[in-house]
């Protein structure tokens, strides 16, 4: 794995204002799998969706630009890139002059895509496009209200339990934190989760979401945590897991794993994103 250490995590970082795709920092995913047990061949499939919302360039006669970014770095690339690098790699356009946002978005594809190993999607959208963006909660049944005792803060699969008639569920809570691996700020998120198969139950999977308050992942790392320890103690015949983190620098991260071959989720922002 790559040495966090020598990310910008948790260190003073000095804003560049020019054009610097060095400023990104890769994290190798194959030791994180590695501790989950995962084999070459991955038992998922899936994306992660990014929004950055303070991306700001020059155009030509150096008047400033500005756009919503959304990329799509999928799962299968050997390499996740640390939040705050891209913060800071995105920060660095302010003051570089660009002829046109094409060029912008191929910028960042092409960097990022170096950076990930595969073939990051990206796209602009500028401010005549802002309205038209989508904001919808996560479909599905709430877990929220669910009367639990939790006495456990790290995560604890022994709380999922599976029983009963085969049934197809879409399941939601809002009560996910993580935090961060090296920093130890929170990471709050939405969490869908969509399966077919014996009914799991709600309490105990509720439990085991909450489970994760105090538990150190990259966002990524924890939505496959959470498709590994389902797709194991409760055996579905089929699974996604789909997350919504709120956004932390101007960026936010939103994996989705699946067993299946359906397409991913429409990148809608949450009310609390």
């Amino acid at each position: 794995m790559t040495d966090l250490d020598a990310s910008p995590l948790g260190h003073a970082t000095e804003y560049a204002e020019r054009y610097a795709p060095g400023l990104l920092f890769p994290v190798e995913r194959a030791p994180l799998r590695a501790e989950l047990g995962l084999p070459a061949a991955l038992p998922f499939r899936g994306v992660d969706l990014w929004t950055a919302y303070e991306l700001s360039w020059l155009d030509p006669a150096g008047r400033p630009q500005v756009a919503i970014a959304t990329l799509a770095v999928p799962a299968a690339s050997p390499r996740l890139v640390e939040s705050k690098s891209v913060k800071l790699y995105l920060t660095a356009f302010n003051q570089t002059r660009f002829s046109s946002e094409a060029e912008v978005a191929a910028a960042i594809e092409r960097d990022m895509s170096g950076a990930a190993g595969a073939a990051v999607g990206v796209t602009l959208t500028l401010p005549q496009g802002f309205a038209a963006l989508p904001h919808a909660e996560l479909a599905g049944e709430s877990l929220d209200v669910l009367p639990i005792a939790v006495h456990r803060f790290e995560p604890d699969p022994e709380a999922l339990v599976a029983g009963g008639p085969i049934v197809a569920e879409l399941l939601t809570t809002r009560l996910f934190r993580s935090v961060c691996p090296v920093t130890g700020q929170p990471d709050y998120a939405s969490v869908q989760l969509a399966y077919r198969g014996v009914r799991i139950d709600h309490a105990g999977l509720l439990r085991y979401l909450v489970s994760f308050r105090r538990h150190p992942g990259f966002h990524e790392h924890c939505v496959e945590r959470i498709f590994v320890d389902v797709w194991r103690r409760c055996a579905p015949e089929s699974l996604s897991v789909y997350a919504r983190f709120m956004r932390r620098g101007g960026i936010d991260i939103n994996p989705y794993r699946t067993s299946g071959e359906g397409t991913p989720p429409s990148n809608a922002r949450t009310a609390r994103q």
